[in-house]
């Protein structure tokens, strides 16, 4: 039998602590769960526990996020839904994962039970939790927006999209503190009449955006995958780069918004903490994932990708070395190089509306009025 390698062996000892922790985790819940009962479901040590992940609510992250990456994929969504129906499959979707009041405290369903209150108990978490759930809202808005009819291009649906994520995570609070109570059918169909809602919304851009400084430097990212797609992202093509902390994942609408149609945009997600936040960013984006393939089909996917770089390694490749929280750099890629690069609050806009403007060879925003993009 062939030796395993370093890198191998490594692997190998992670899936073995992942599997263990589910384990113990769906038994004992995340509060009474011990590292040293992990470790010894492994048949590994506590330090080799500790050389794969940081702490148990890091391992905890990253349980219900390999699950959620894990989980098969349903088949595409009928193309020709309404927003409302839209909502009313996604909200569906969520309800159906909701843990039943006949569930025991072992069930495989209550798994995730202490998500929040995990998360809640750390502002190192709640913030960038805040953020991701923002960037969740940006997506399914902008998806929605997708599906009305081309000659009616109506309001931006963000806002609409956060009150159906603010209703559909209050039953889940309350499926966990109070299994039984409320009819979750009852949720669907107040997520389906959001879609009818006038919320005022509308897009202007960020207040303030920085100068989109002209550059000629190469551009050779390494090989990544669109977390949003499960697929490899095209970081080699044309297109906009916005490189975001985990306090700024809102911006990448700015970016989405201001590119013309056709320009793809990337926002790689960086934090100076990856042993946690790096799972808890990857459980938040599968989990939306497969909710918008219940509900949303291919075609009106926002053209945003979604890197995890917890590594750094896109972020150094775009010139971006010193990682933060409230990093928040953007550059345009033409054939292999770097073009134009802008730095801080507004990046994104102004490096996707510079291209906008050679483009078109005219002012940007016409379509901002009814927050259109695709």
């Amino acid at each position: 039998m062939a030796r395993l390698s370093r890198a191998e062996t490594q692997e190998r000892n992670r899936e073995k602590v992942l599997a263990a922790a589910r384990a113990e985790f769906t038994e004992r819940g995340f509060r009474e769960a011990k590292i040293d009962e992990i470790a010894e479901r492994a048949d590994l040590t506590r330090g080799a526990v500790y050389s794969n992940f940081p702490g148990k609510r890091a391992l905890y992250f990253a349980v219900l996020a390999a699950a959620a990456e894990r989980a098969p994929a349903p088949p595409p969504a009928d193309p020709r839904r309404s927003p409302r129906e839209a909502l009313g499959a996604f909200a569906r979707a969520w309800v159906a994962d909701l843990p039943l009041a006949t569930d025991e405290r072992g069930s495989p369903s209550r798994l995730a039970a202490d998500l929040i209150p995990e998360v809640l108990a750390d502002e190192r978490t709640r913030r960038p939790f805040a953020q991701l759930l923002q960037l969740d809202a940006i997506l399914l808005g902008v998806a929605l927006e997708q599906l009305r009819p081309a000659r009616s291009p109506g309001a931006r649906l963000v806002r609409v999209a956060e009150a159906a994520l603010t209703t559909l995570h209050g039953a889940s609070r309350l499926a966990a503190a109070a299994p039984g109570f409320g009819e979750p059918f009852h949720v669907v169909r107040v997520c389906e009449e959001l879609a009818g809602l006038d919320l005022a919304d509308g897009w202007t851009g960020p207040p303030i955006v920085p100068e989109a400084r002209a550059a000629d430097e190469p551009w050779a990212p390494p090989t990544a995958v669109d977390a949003l797609r499960g697929e490899p992202a095209p970081l080699a093509s044309d297109g906009v780069v916005t490189v975001l902390g985990l306090h700024r994942l809102s911006a990448a609408e700015d970016a989405l918004r201001a590119a013309p149609p056709g320009v793809e945009v990337t926002a790689v997600l960086v934090s100076p903490d990856p042993g946690e936040l790096g799972p808890l960013a990857r459980l938040a984006v599968a989990e939306f994932r497969g909710l918008l393939r219940h509900a949303i089909p291919p075609s009106a996917w926002p053209r945003l990708r979604i890197v995890h770089d917890e590594s750094g390694a896109v972020a150094a490749a775009a010139g971006v070395t010193d990682l933060g929280d409230m990093t928040e750099t953007a550059v345009r890629v033409e054939q292999g190089r770097i073009v134009r690069r802008a730095d801080g609050f507004g990046a994104g806009d102004a490096v996707a509306g510079w291209a906008e403007l050679r483009r078109a060879g005219r002012g940007r925003g016409a379509d901002r009025a009814s927050g259109r993009a695709g």
